[in-house]
């Protein structure tokens, strides 16, 4: 990401005595660490612990805000006011008089991406302040599906994948030691049995990307399907252990009838190292 260049957000600001309670309650962060850090990762999940929205949560003097994709945000504050009950916190849409931006470094007032430090830094600065900046998404975008980061607004339906599947554990978008979040019974007990076997994972290929849904074949055998990319390279949602078992045994992985292969990040847990023996 060579300059500064602003994100399409929403912003959603969360003020009042009970604001970081009343989140610490639904989110699958622990936000007391908003104590020490300037901005955390987090999801809202549903009971049975699927992704509703993932966001960054930062710390500001007058309480919290949340930065979400657009897609996501009104469904995401529609929620949180049901769940706010008879707590003392207010919640409201400030996308008017707010934006974000990021950048790869020295970015004023910015904050490392609490997922993975080499996406660069992002900030929240008023609507004023970036003016001055480009618009920056596809800047972005090609940055993270290079990464091998899932943008769960783009990659994936809301309540479509499970919170192991959205990779939440990997990106630390969530915390299992935390006690009490929507979903978090579901949550620890998949994490307990380890049975996520289907993943988010960067595909490799030669030549143009692929359409949004394309499937995934371990030969003959539909093992998952391609999300968002760009040329020789995708974010794929897969079958990891049946595209592990298909490598191990020389079949082929495919996609519209082209070869691809895994590119999984080094920091990806697989399936197969899980359950490897000790």
């Amino acid at each position: 990401m060579p300059a500064p260049a602003r994100l399409d957000r929403m912003l959603i600001s969360v003020t009042g005595p009970d604001a970081r309670g009343f989140l610490q309650n639904v989110l699958t962060q622990d936000l007391e660490r908003l104590d020490r850090d300037r901005v955390v990762y987090s999801a809202l999940l549903s009971p049975q612990g699927k992704v509703i929205a993932d966001m960054f949560v930062w710390a500001r003097a007058d309480g919290l805000m949340l930065d979400v994709d657009p897609t996501r945000g009104s469904d995401l504050l529609r929620r949180l006011s049901m769940y706010k009950l008879r707590a003392n916190a207010a919640l409201e849409d400030v996308s008017a008089a707010f934006a974000v931006v990021a950048a790869g470094d020295g970015l004023n007032r910015g904050a490392r991406d609490p997922r993975l430090a080499a996406l660069g830094q992002r900030a929240i600065v008023s609507t004023a302040d970036a003016a001055e900046f480009k618009a920056g998404e596809r800047l972005h975008e090609d940055k993270r599906i290079a990464l091998g980061v899932p943008d769960l607004a783009r990659d994936a339906a809301a309540e479509e994948v499970f919170a192991g599947e959205a990779l939440l554990e990997e990106l630390d978008g969530v915390a299992f030691d935390k006690g009490c979040f929507v979903g978090q019974e579901n949550v620890s007990r998949m994490k307990r049995r380890a049975t996520t076997r289907k993943k988010f994972c960067p595909i490799a290929f030669e030549g143009e990307a692929f359409a949004y849904g394309t499937a995934v074949r371990a030969g003959e055998v539909e093992i998952g399907s391609v999300r968002t990319g760009a040329t020789g390279r995708a974010i794929a949602l897969i079958r990891l252990d049946r595209a592990l078992e298909a490598a191990a045994a020389g079949r082929a992985l495919s996609a519209a009838g082209r070869g691809i292969w895994l590119d999984p990040p080094e920091w990806l847990i697989l399936p197969l190292r899980e359950d490897a023996p000790g």
